[in-house]
């Protein structure tokens, strides 16, 4: 029997680092991402017999619902749990489950707000870290999150980057490198308000994820290359797995509200976002 309640869990935007927090990469040279909250949550309710969900972004969106959900539901039937120990229940429910992803989703959603964390093995570490007000309030208005409608799993793409790298396909292995190298200039530009940093990472995320596989942001080119062509985007990423579902673009100070009229006349969907900082919670 299940307690009666509620619980709400935020989604996360993965700015840098995304794909190495997943073992065997963890294990093998250890992992790194930096993230943050939004104001989008997936929500569990309790009627003592079962659970049910209602989710605030769409599922396969890419900003980690699945995980949201069950960080909600763990919250639901052990509220005494410290954030911690509520993400590593919540991803090894989805390990048993057959889930191939890391473990930032959880550890997020849990926590909530921006996190810096360090990934060794199976131990996740937070690292201390404050982004500046005039950060926050930069990234806020210069970051465009659009949902491209092109379904995915993630599921399969996780299966094909990890049996490659198990195999040593030195292209995989090189663009995590290259991904979890972008971190620490993300967490330093949020840091000390060096916007060029920011810009900078987010390029080389996505530098290394094309070195992974070309098929990750394939689906998202051809509307955003213009865009970059042009100057109107500076760096771009998809939001988790990629193939499809949301992209994280930053955009020239004078071309934000272009830039998202081109992408609604593409038929995307532009995500009102704002910072999450609370995470998970029983209400």
């Amino acid at each position: 029997m299940e307690a009666n309640g509620e619980a709400v869990a935020p989604v996360r935007v993965d700015l840098a680092g995304g794909w190495t927090d997943v073992s065997p990469y963890t294990s093998d040279f250890g992992g790194e991402v930096v993230n943050f909250t939004i104001n989008k949550y997936v929500k569990a309710t309790a009627d003592g017999i079962s659970h049910n969900f209602s989710f605030g972004v769409p599922s396969g969106s890419g900003l980690g619902s699945s995980g949201a959900m069950n960080v909600a539901r763990v919250a639901l039937s052990s509220s005494d749990m410290f954030p911690e120990d509520i993400a590593e229940a919540a991803f090894q429910a989805e390990a048993e489950a057959g889930n191939l992803g890391g473990r930032q989703d959880q550890w997020a959603s849990a926590l909530g707000g921006f996190n810096h964390l360090i990934f060794f093995g199976e131990r996740v570490e937070r690292m201390p870290f404050e982004p500046m007000r005039s950060s926050r309030i930069w990234l806020r208005k210069h970051l465009v999150l659009a949902n491209s409608g092109i379904s995915r799993k993630s599921g399969d793409l996780h299966e094909s980057i990890w049996s490659r790298y198990s195999e040593g396909d030195n292209d995989v292995i090189e663009g995590l490198h290259k991904i979890r190298s972008a971190v620490r200039g993300m967490a330093t530009g949020l840091q000390q308000d060096r916007r060029d940093l920011i810009v900078e990472s987010m390029r080389e995320t996505s530098e290394g994820v094309d070195m992974m596989d070309s098929a990750i942001h394939g689906p998202f080119r051809n509307v955003i290359q213009p865009l970059l062509d042009s100057g109107m985007v500076s760096s771009w990423k998809a939001v988790g797995a990629g193939g499809g579902g949301h992209a994280a673009l930053i955009c020239h100070p004078s071309s934000i509200q272009d830039v998202r009229s081109e992408l609604e006349s593409s038929n995307w969907d532009i995500l009102d976002w704002d910072y999450d900082d609370d995470g998970v919670k029983i209400v």
